[in-house]
Parts: C-alpha cells; sequence; structure tokens
C-alpha cells in the first residue's frame, strides 16, 4: 500500500476539460506543449505524456495497459466524450479543483461541471489578463484602472485566487513599483487606441501588468504566476523565477501568498524562492507528466530547499481529462517514492512522511488559499 493511497488531493491549478469528440489531430494537439503532430517530430504519442495516457487511461476505457494509440482512440471515440469524461475524472482522488477560467472558457467545463465528474467541488482563480482584456473593450483610458478594478472585484466575490500570465506577456523580469495613475492611464491609451484601430485586446504592457498584479493582490487574495516550461508563445529565457525577486518582495508588505506554477526547469529557483520568502509557495504541476521517468527526480530537487509546508500539487490539466489521470498518477507516485525512500533511509518517521505527505496534497492548498475544510 502507498503512502498516498488513502490521501485527498486539492488540485490547485488545472484547467476545464472539452466537451466536443476529438480527432486524432485535435487529440494530439492537447497532448503536451507542442501545437500539435508534426512534419518532422511525428505523433505526439510518442512522448512520456502519450505513454502515461496509454499506460494508466487504457485501463479505465476497457483497455489493456499501454494498448495501442489508434485502438485507444478508437475506444475514446466509442465511448463518446461525456462518458470518457465521467470515467477518467470519476477515478481521481481530487476532491477540490482550483481552475484557472481565463483561456478559452467557452470550449471548456466550467469549475462546478468539472468538479462534478469528481463529486468534488469546483473553485475559480480569476485571469488578471482576460478581466483588463475584457474590460478594454467598453471603457476609456482616463476609465480603465478604476473599471478594472471594479470588474476584478466583481469577477473575483466568488473566486479564490487571480493569476497572471506575464511570463507569457512581457516576461517576469518586472519593476515591482506601483505604477502611478497616469502612467495606468497612459498604457491604457495605448492599448485602446491598438483596439480602435483593429487589433485584439492583448496586453501586453508591463506598466498594465504591474497594475494588474497589484490590484489582484489588494484584495488579498493569493496571486498565481506562470512560470518556466510553456508552449512555443513563451519566451523561457524570460521566465527564470528569480526575475521575480523584487516583485515577490514588494508582494510580501501585502501579506499574500505568491503561487509560482510549473517552474520547471527553474524548479531548483523556485525552490530556493520558497525558502527564504514565507509567502512563497511552488509546485512543478506542468512538468510531472512531461518529464515521465524524471518526474521523482524533478520533485525531488524542488524539495531540496523547498519547505514541505510551501509545496502544493498542480496538474496543470487542460482540456483533455486523461492529463488529469497521468499528471496526479506521475505525482503520487513521485511523492510517495521519495517519502516512502526517506522513511527507509531514517531521514524522517513515517509520522513524519504523512504529515508531508497530507500537507503537500492538501493541507498547504487549504491554507494559502484560506479554503474551507474539504
Amino acid at each position: 500500500m502507498s503512502l498516498l493511497d488513502d490521501v485527498e488531493l486539492i488540485d490547485h491549478h488545472c484547467h476545464g476539460i472539452v466537451r466536443m469528440d476529438l480527432d486524432r489531430a485535435g487529440f494530439e494537439s492537447m497532448l503536451c506543449e507542442a501545437d500539435g503532430p508534426g512534419r518532422w517530430h511525428g505523433s505526439l504519442f510518442d512522448t512520456h505524456v502519450g505513454l502515461g495516457i496509454r499506460r494508466w487511461c487504457a485501463p479505465l476505457l476497457g483497455l489493456p495497459s499501454l494498448a495501442p494509440a489508434d485502438d485507444y482512440l478508437a475506444a475514446r471515440h466509442q465511448l463518446g466524450v461525456d462518458e470518457v469524461n465521467r470515467r477518467l475524472i470519476s477515478s481521481l482522488p481530487t476532491r477540490k479543483f482550483l481552475i484557472d477560467t481565463g483561456f478559452q472558457p467557452e470550449s471548456l467545463t466550467s469549475p462546478s461541471e468539472l468538479a462534478a465528474l469528481a463529486g468534488g467541488v469546483g473553485e475559480e482563480i480569476v485571469r488578471l489578463e482576460q478581466v483588463a482584456e475584457h474590460v478594454a473593450t467598453s471603457t476609456s483610458a482616463a476609465r480603465f484602472a478604476d473599471d478594472f478594478r471594479a470588474e476584478l472585484s466583481r469577477r473575483c466575490a466568488n473566486a479564490v485566487g487571480v493569476k497572471s500570465v506575464a511570463a507569457y506577456r512581457v516576461g517576469l523580469r518586472l519593476d515591482p513599483a506601483r505604477p502611478t495613475d497616469g502612467e495606468v492611464t497612459d498604457a491604457a491609451g495605448r492599448l485602446l487606441r491598438a483596439v480602435e484601430s483593429g487589433a485584439a485586446a492583448r496586453v501586453a504592457d508591463p506598466v498594465l501588468t504591474r497594475f494588474l498584479i497589484w490590484s489582484g493582490a489588494d484584495l488579498g487574495m493569493p496571486v498565481q504566476f506562470h512560470v518556466g516550461y510553456g508552449d512555443a508563445d513563451v519566451d523561457l529565457a524570460d521566465c527564470d523565477p528569480l526575475l521575480l525577486t523584487p516583485m515577490i518582495r514588494a508582494l510580501g508588505e501585502l501579506d499574500v501568498p505568491v503561487m509560482l506554477l510549473h517552474n520547471y526547469p527553474f524548479h531548483r529557483h523556485a525552490g530556493y524562492l520558497a525558502q527564504v520568502f514565507d509567502h512563497v509557495f511552488v509546485d512543478v504541476g506542468l512538468a510531472l507528466h512531461n518529464v515521465g521517468p524524471g518526474a521523482p527526480g524533478v520533485l525531488a530537487e524542488l524539495l531540496e530547499l523547498a519547505p514541505f509546508g510551501s509545496v502544493l500539487f498542480s496538474s496543470d490539466a487542460f482540456g483533455l481529462p486523461e492529463l488529469y489521470v497521468v499528471g496526479t498518477t506521475v505525482f503520487q507516485r513521485s511523492l510517495a517514492g521519495y517519502l516512502e525512500a526517506g522513511v527507509a533511509d531514517e531521514a524522517w518517521t513515517s509520522e513524519d512522511a504523512r504529515r508531508f505527505a497530507t500537507g503537500i496534497c492538501r493541507g498547504n492548498a487549504r491554507r494559502a488559499y484560506r479554503l474551507e475544510d474539504s
């Protein structure tokens, strides 16, 4: 029996899943951070996450473990998306999902819809840039700051945190100072002029990014940051969490948790930040199911410096219910193996291991996000 067999999880960063059947190309486009199967790298089933789906999801659809990809997709199509979603999500030990609703919400399940499949609870994480881009379609430069604060407050009334995708838009080397009202008005003016000329509303301005982050922190809510590994839109060199150090220091004055998501390949840097800043929490969610057999090593490297009380579980599953299953399974196996090895080596007691496990799996998220008992 594994140390984590009866430990329920809180998934502190994840997304909805699709409600429609997918062809092979559509399915593979959601497997990992690549856009889809390509001329040169071939099928994305031939990745660690693709192998994980064949290994752990195939039996949930009535197939043998490691069934061929074609057989898996055929079974998926025959069962239909609703039944596939039900089977895969209901297999999870997760009972609370903190869901980023800021990307393609119209095509994905809502927090309540997804959580219902697991008999759990869904909570919303509000994406700051999405709110700002909505406001930008119906405001003026002079009113932008007040209208954004009002809309953010409304959107966050039933949410448990906010998220910034600054890493994708401007990088993480952010000036920590609050922008002045005049700076925000000028930056909003540039955004609105671009919208008026036909461009999509897209916040990619350092001043506006800082304004959004401070506005979210002013609500007293945890602020999530995408860090490190992502798709081709991100410049990975600008995503080292050490670049956020001045902003982390500044946000510490408000006593709001800073949540560093994913972090790979900078997870050791993130572990350092979690050690030296009491309000920093970390995960390696997106990385684990992508690195496959390397997952135990990545998690161990995060835990070299990060206090056990600062580490959270995240699947970062998006679109495919399979990513929930693989992400959760790889995390459980990696954490259980790490903690059980420590007991065997007499580095900590079995009671310590159990305490660390329940904290990382759910207790730390409950504290950081001020959640009700799960």
